[in-house]
Formats: C-alpha cells, sequence, structure tokens
C-alpha cells in the first residue's frame, strides 16, 4: 500500500528504532507488514542523511507509519492496541512475545512493548463476559480480571459461571 492510498494511518513516533519496532511487529502478529522505508534526505535534528525516517507497516491489518522523531516524546497508555485473542494460547502468545523482548506487565491485560507502546491482549471470552447483559456474570468477570496482569480465560470461564 503506497502512502497516496492510505487516507488515514496511525502514526507513532521512535527514538531511531521505527524499523525494529515495525520488523518485531511483522514477524509477531498476523496480517502485518514491513512496507517502504525512507532514509531522511539531509542532517535533521536528530538523524542524518541517509538515517531512516520513516517506515510503512501495518499491525494487524492497520496502517501505520514509524517516524524517528528522536527523544523527547513518549508513547502513551492513551493509545493502545487491543489485540482480541480466541483462547489461552494465542493470548500466551502475543503477551510473551511482548514481554520476554523487553517489554512489562501491566494490569488487566495491559503491557508495553519495549518502545513504550502499550497493548491490550484481550481474550475474546472476556469482553463477551463484562459486557454481558446478565449484571451478576459481568460483574463477576470484571472483578476476576481486575487483580490479573495477562487475563487467565480459565478463571474468566469459572467466574462466568459463577465459581462452579
Amino acid at each position: 500500500m503506497t502512502a497516496a492510498a492510505v487516507k488515514n494511518r496511525v502514526c507513532l513516533w521512535f527514538n531511531g528504532t521505527a524499523e525494529e519496532a515495525a520488523r518485531f511487529y511483522a514477524k509477531t502478529f498476523p496480517e502485518s507488514t514491513v512496507g517502504k522505508v525512507t532514509r531522511a534526505p539531509a542532517d535533521y535534528p536528530s538523524g542524518k542523511a541517509g538515517d531512516v525516517l520513516t517506515v510503512e507497516f501495518t499491525v494487524l491489518g492497520i496502517p501505520c507509519l514509524g517516524l524517528n522523531g528522536g527523544p523527547g516524546i513518549s508513547h502513551s497508555m492513551a493509545f493502545s492496541f487491543q489485540v482480541m485473542t480466541e483462547d489461552q494460547a494465542e493470548t500466551d502468545r502475543y503477551w510473551n512475545a511482548i514481554i520476554n523482548n523487553g517489554g512489562e506487565e501491566s494490569q488487566c491485560g495491559w503491557c508495553k512493548d519495549q518502545w513504550g507502546l502499550s497493548w491490550q491482549i484481550t481474550p475474546q471470552i472476556l469482553m463477551q463476559a463484562v459486557t454481558h447483559p446478565d449484571p451478576a456474570i459481568a460483574q463477576r468477570a470484571f472483578n476476576a480480571m481486575m487483580p490479573m496482569r495477562k487475563i487467565d480465560v480459565a478463571t474468566i470461564k469459572a467466574a462466568i459461571d459463577g465459581g462452579k
């Protein structure tokens, strides 16, 4: 996909590691690719002519642009990728890929990758449970989720069933 073909995409700021991040995302998540890598035509405040300036990539089908803008700008939890997973195995695979490659755990299925981007690794059953029309089920699932770091699907299923 060329830049002209994309009307909207997520622009993510990196400090010289946009290509590394894009390649990690492409090998970790399906429907993720690395596209055009553009090098700076001249020196700029945080780099030299010939350094990677931008990287076009997709993450789970979402068009992104990695910009090597330099230091001083950090990612925030106000932006995150939410990855809906089918089961515990898929949840574990994505969570472990992020955590075991320099990332850090947070609460309720959230984690950060080594570049500071936030991810929500969310089993579909969790979303179905916390939005369940029966408020008792939604509350049990929500309460079960609250102390978790990586979501445990079996615990969420037990909460749906009322702990039976």
